[in-house]
């Protein structure tokens, strides 16, 4: 089939790229010349594990192409999904100007007797479908076309296998037609097709990341129970992770979620609920645990450090997760902001997410970024583990204590054995586990 994909950023490009790799031919839309000329070239501006690969086969086999052009890719496609980005307002709600944006482009672009089926494919609130049919009638009196809800369930990381080999594919239609043109799209991908009415697609992507946003508050939160009864979280999660009905991911005491979406989704779920007039309580108390525990470990630091003012401190991490460069609301790009205004002099490093750290201006200038683990431990005098990067549980961890100057760990993300940590000496602090007997 003739697809098009309008944004390529990170669900564009990825979605693009696995389109393609099924046999679909795609062009990917884009307004950023700059972006445009890039993958061109060949490089791609995120970092995703499969992506680039993906992207060049595709590219080669002349599936997959790039324009500036709406009217190119609405001209030469049956399907076109809208893939652009839906950020967060002041006030938590989503800023809709570029699904808007490209609505009026689309209804520009299309020509009378040419059926399309237009897919919202990022995440939007609620009745996002409706406005989008809208702008298009608006705009466009003549045009033959179906709108479509069709949210991703993408991992940052793993968004590739996720896309390649869904748990399964949710779609909203109010036609026949559009559904039947959805079906074929995703056929290739062999997985459970879920079809909705469009609301009821739109409300699923804020209530799965919600509702997962919800798990990591909830193993938060009792990581403080454990830490006050000396529990530990570790084994509770795993008690309570083999009931099937509740599982064991997402039940990872840390730091806190972050990243570009589980903040984002909250808040704008909140707001939309608010905006139907049924307040979303639970959701406002997930959002306050999970700032919490932030707080509570910075307060751990404290009490190991005493004073955080003049301390030399290594903190490896810079992503919200690993296996991705995206810092965008990282935890430990927020705990790093906080010691260095309480005084303390940083030194980082992430094997992804440094370049995009200092280029966003995400992190002081006072904060160096070192070329190793190792190197960022010279003279320590505490080592925060931020990120759970698969890169650091290769690291010598006599090497660790020789080039501290005081064997002091603090892992976020319960990375590292207490019981190994208390043997070669370290002073170690966990979440929600009791130190080593």
């Amino acid at each position: 089939m003739e697809l098009c994909i309008i944004g390529s950023g990170y669900v564009g490009l990825v979605t693009g790229a696995c389109f393609a790799e099924v046999g679909h031919h795609v062009i990917c839309v884009d307004n950023d010349q700059r972006k445009v000329d890039m993958l061109r070239a060949g490089k791609i501006p995120i970092y995703e594990p499969g992506l680039e690969e993906l992207v060049h086969r595709n590219v080669s086999a002349k599936r997959l192409r790039f324009t500036t052009s709406t009217q190119e890719g609405v001209d030469g496609s049956q399907v076109i999904f809208i893939a652009v980005p839906t950020p967060p307002q002041p006030d938590g709600s989503v800023d809709m100007t570029y699904i808007e944006k490209v609505a009026r482009e689309i209804a520009a672009a299309l020509k009378p007797g040419a059926y399309r089926v237009v897919v919202d494919k990022s995440t939007v609130p609620v009745k996002t479908g409706d406005r989008v049919q809208a702008t298009i009638q608006r705009y466009n009196k003549e045009a033959e076309f179906d709108v479509v809800s069709n949210p991703e369930f993408l991992r940052e990381g793993c968004a590739v296998p996720d896309l390649m080999k869904p748990d399964r594919i949710v779609f909203g239609a109010n036609s026949d037609r559009a559904a039947d043109l959805m079906k074929r799209v995703y056929e290739p991908f062999k997985a459970p097709i879920f079809v909705t009415d469009i609301a009821s697609a739109e409300l699923i992507k804020h209530a799965a990341n919600s509702f997962l946003s919800l798990k990591i508050s909830y193993i938060n939160a009792l990581s403080a129970i454990c830490e006050a009864s000396g529990a530990d979280v570790e084994l509770v999660a795993d008690g309570i992770g083999m009931d099937k009905r509740i599982g064991r991911h997402f039940l990872n005491a840390g730091l806190g979620y972050g990243g570009s979406c589980f903040p984002k989704d909250v808040k704008a779920f909140i707001a939309i609920a608010e905006e139907l007039g049924v307040p979303f309580h639970l959701m406002k108390e997930v959002e306050r645990i999970n700032a919490a525990q932030l707080e509570r470990f910075l307060r751990k630091m404290r009490d190991g450090l005493w004073v955080l003012k003049d301390k030399h401190i290594a903190v490896w991490g810079l992503a919200f997760k690993p296996d991705t460069d995206d810092v965008r609301n990282s935890v430990a790009i927020e705990l790093i902001n906080q010691l260095v205004k309480e005084g303390a002099h940083v030194t980082a490093y992430d094997p992804k997410g440094m370049e995009k750290a200092r280029e966003w201006k995400l992190i002081p200038d006072s904060v160096k970024l070192a070329d190793s683990p190792l190197e960022a431990l010279n003279g320590a005098e505490a080592l925060v583990l931020a990120t759970e990067w698969k890169e650091f549980a290769n690291v010598d961890l006599d090497e660790v204590k020789k080039k501290m100057h005081t064997a002091l760990v603090f892992d976020g993300r319960n990375f590292f054995n207490p019981k190994t940590m208390k043997e070669l000496g370290f002073i170690y602090y966990s979440v929600g586990r009791p130190p080593a007997r």
